[in-house]
Parts: C-alpha cells; structure tokens; sequence
C-alpha cells in the first residue's frame, strides 16, 4: 500500500521555480517578508525561514550583501549575524523549548551548501529523540507545522 505526506507549500514554491531567477537570499531581502519567510531584519543582515527544514523553526540568517565566502564579509555584516543567531535562539527557545540547537555555515557545495554564492548561517532547533524513522527509512521530514504558521509565530514572538 502506497502512503502519502502532504506539504502543501512544496507545489507553490515548486511551480514558481522560473519566477525565482537570481540569488534566493537577494530575492527574499528585496520581497514581501510574509511570502519570503523573512522574520527580521537588520542593517546588515536578515533573519528567513528555510523552506525545506530539518526541523519546525529551522532558519537561516544571512547577510544583506552578496558574498560567497566568510572572509568577504564587512566586520559589521559578520558581527551582526553572530547578534542576529544569538536572538533566533531566544526566540526559538520561547516558541518551541528545544532540548538543544545545531548551528552552522555550509560553505562551498561538497560542504553540504546548496546556495554557493550568498553565504549564510543555518540555526537548527533540535529535540531528544526528533532523528524519527521517517528521515531514515523514507528520506522524509515530517513537519507539525505549517511555513506560513512558524514565520507568523516567530516574527510575533521577535517584536516582544
């Protein structure tokens, strides 16, 4: 017997794929932060939601500026970033209480980086026992909540 998953805002983003031409990370900056998973923004970088996350609240914070490298970053970008994970752990720690976070930059595409030219930090909520049978046996990620859902919820909880 043949089971299903659902995640509807895969189709949306999937049939948009042409209108997205550029960097995702430029794009996002530059669009509606409601359809782009923006959560905040600073004067150097920006806080967004990863549309295909490990886990509910899994995001990303990258720099305004296009750059493909750590060592390309201004001192003020870099600072920022540091400033803008730190406050995603707060946020994600009073929305979800995750048991832990994995955070890290995948640079260069045999790093893992499916966005080589706009370097950018993933931060990862993480929970005892959350690596389920479903990620091994299936190669699939069930998520409890919604992309739409977790951006409002975490932008709510970023203005307290």
């Amino acid at each position: 017997m043949t089971k299903q998953l659902w995640a509807p805002w895969r189709l949306e983003y999937v049939a948009s794929a042409e209108e997205r031409a550029g960097c995702i990370f430029c794009n996002a900056f530059a669009g509606d932060d409601e359809e782009e998973l923006v959560i905040a923004r600073g004067a150097h970088a920006f806080v967004l939601l990863n549309r295909f996350p490990y886990s509910s609240g899994h995001l990303m914070v990258a720099p305004i500026e296009h750059v493909g490298s750590l060592p390309d970053l201004s001192p003020a970008a870099s600072a920022e970033i540091h400033a803008l994970a730190v406050r995603s752990l707060d946020a994600l720690t009073e929305l979800y209480r995750p048991d832990g976070f994995n955070l890290g930059w995948n640079i260069g595409r045999v790093a893992g980086a499916g966005i080589v030219d706009h370097v950018h930090e993933h931060v990862v909520p993480r929970w005892g026992g959350d690596t389920n049978f479903m990620p091994v046996l299936a190669d699939v990620r069930v998520m409890p909540e919604h992309l739409a859902e977790t951006r409002r919820r975490l932008a709510d909880v970023w203005k307290d």
